[in-house]
């Protein structure tokens, strides 16, 4: 089984929020498949659906939405990996923000640090291990004197907003690939696509 988990922060309030890039990625990919995410289980919003494979057997994938709060997410990762039967270095994908990414751009990786980002921080923590693949969802960096905290807890731009259709349809595409062709076909794939601004790299 696959366990694909979004970050971000419970509630309306944040729902448009750069910060919750994570939840919204996946549950662009959840609406695809017919996953449907409900409340009350491992700490947070669960769904498990069924990805045809090209060969084999239908691939079983869980979609886990944290609903501890960002700084908190490690929870409701560890309360799943109890109960389901995931392995964390070859089985778990986190989907989260990054500032230090253009709008729109995809970096997928197969594991590696923190790279400030809190909720990811406390998912590693609570694992004991940075070893688990990641997908990272470019929000860009602070306009004028907000802080980077301040900054992730802001909407998208309405200009943003309209390119996000495209964006987020290809970060469920990286999903995609990554449960069915692996880590480092997805890198190959994705993380060189342009972004928003038509910039690669």
């Amino acid at each position: 089984m696959k366990l694909v988990v979004g970050l971000g922060n419970p509630g309306p309030r944040y729902q448009a929020t750069r910060h919750n890039a994570g939840f919204r990625i996946v549950e662009r990919f959840a609406s695809r498949w017919k996953v449907e995410l409900g409340p009350g289980r491992y700490g947070g919003c669960f769904g498990r659906g069924r990805l045809p494979a090209e060969t084999g057997a239908a691939l079983d994938v869980g979609v886990l939405q944290p609903q501890g709060y960002m700084n908190r997410s490690g929870l409701a990762v560890v309360e799943a990996l109890r109960r389901l039967p995931v392995d964390p270095a070859g089985d778990l994908l986190v989907v989260f923000d990054d500032v230090d990414l253009p709008f729109g751009r995809l970096r997928v990786r197969p594991g590696g640090g923190s790279g400030g980002h809190r909720g990811l921080a406390d998912v590693i923590a609570a694992l004991g291990s940075g070893d688990f693949a990641r997908l990272r969802f470019g929000v860009g960096r602070p306009v004028g004197p907000l802080e980077t905290a301040d900054w992730v807890l802001t909407p998208f731009s309405a200009e943003e907003e309209k390119a996000l259709e495209e964006r987020l349809a290809a970060a469920a595409d990286a999903i995609e690939c990554v449960l069915l062709e692996g880590v480092s076909a997805a890198m190959n794939r994705f993380n060189r696509e342009p972004a928003a601004d038509g910039k690669t790299g």
